[in-house]
């Protein structure tokens, strides 16, 4: 059983599974777990290692068009160095700053491989889901994809502090909120645009006509792709790019653009039925642990 499987099935058995985070009375509630040899590239810092866990969940509460409220996690290692985890502390503190939302502790253990997992509450009166898109909304995203994608290659040449910079991305909390009044469905995009795109559709039971030129390519993307195929690949169906990709009326894009502190593309429009790039099919490709 693959991870998608495993989600399916959690969904079949939890009735309140399903969206990026789940929603008690007000209270936005998730969890995230990330290892060593799946989530951090050699040459990832404690710091950004601190910062993208705990980043993670924000997301996901941003995805929910909340307001972030504090975070905890766990830092699980084969040893405890005093240099490396204060590092970490740092990065998991500045992170919650960064939206808005405080760092409030977690919990330590032992482990054969450097393992973090990490929780995030946030407030919201009335949640946006993945459930809502409607035929003939605009489909638009926050900031740029592929930004995680350049990362890796770069940890993978050994550009180990341009790789950090570009893997500590900023969580979308205040976009989300800013487009939290006007979005009729919004995910994060942690498994890449293009399965963010079918997971929209599944929910929504609708589909999505998406623009190649109009989607936002880091330029990251530029320096370190083969080719346009390459190109494509990374900022389409890599992921972990952690932006938000969410459905408006048309009427609202610019009111969404205008209130949000980071660049709203408008990449595509909601239809019937079909995910298509192009106008021709986008295959469910994204990444998986």
């Amino acid at each position: 059983m693959d991870e998608r499987a495993a989600l399916a099935l959690v969904g079949d058995r939890v009735a309140a599974a399903g969206d990026d985070a789940a929603t008690v009375d007000g209270l936005v509630v998730t969890t995230d777990m990330l290892h060593e040899r799946t989530d951090f590239p050699a040459g990832t810092t404690r710091y950004t290692a601190g910062w993208r866990a705990v980043g993670a969940s924000l997301s996901d509460v941003a995805a929910m068009g909340a307001e972030a409220t504090a975070a905890v996690a766990v830092y699980a290692a084969p040893a405890f160095d005093d240099g490396e985890l204060a590092a970490f502390l740092s990065g998991c503190s500045e992170v919650c700053a960064a939206v808005g939302a405080e760092y409030v502790g977690g919990d330590l253990d032992g482990h054969d491989e450097f393992t973090v997992a990490t929780t995030a509450v946030g407030e919201a009166a009335d949640p946006v889901r993945r459930s809502g898109a409607e035929p003939g909304q605009a489909v638009c995203v926050t900031g740029t994809v592929g930004r995680s994608a350049a990362a890796v290659r770069l940890f993978e040449r050994g550009g180990h502090e341009r790789a950090n910079d570009l893997f500590r991305f900023n969580p979308r909390v205040a976009a989300g909120r800013a487009a939290a009044s006007q979005a009729s469905a919004m995910i994060d995009s942690s498994d890449g645009l293009a399965r963010s795109l079918h997971q929209l559709a599944a929910e929504s039971d609708c589909g999505f006509d998406v623009t190649a030129d109009e989607i936002p390519v880091d330029p990251a993307v530029d320096d370190v792709a083969a080719d346009a195929a390459d190109r494509r690949e990374l900022a389409v169906h890599f992921g972990e790019d952690f932006e938000l990709v969410f459905t408006v009326p048309e009427t609202d894009v610019g009111a969404v653009s205008a209130d949000a502190p980071v660049a709203v593309t408008r990449v595509g429009r909601v239809t019937d039925a079909g995910v298509r790039l192009d106008e021709e099919p986008l295959a469910d490709r994204g990444f998986t642990h």
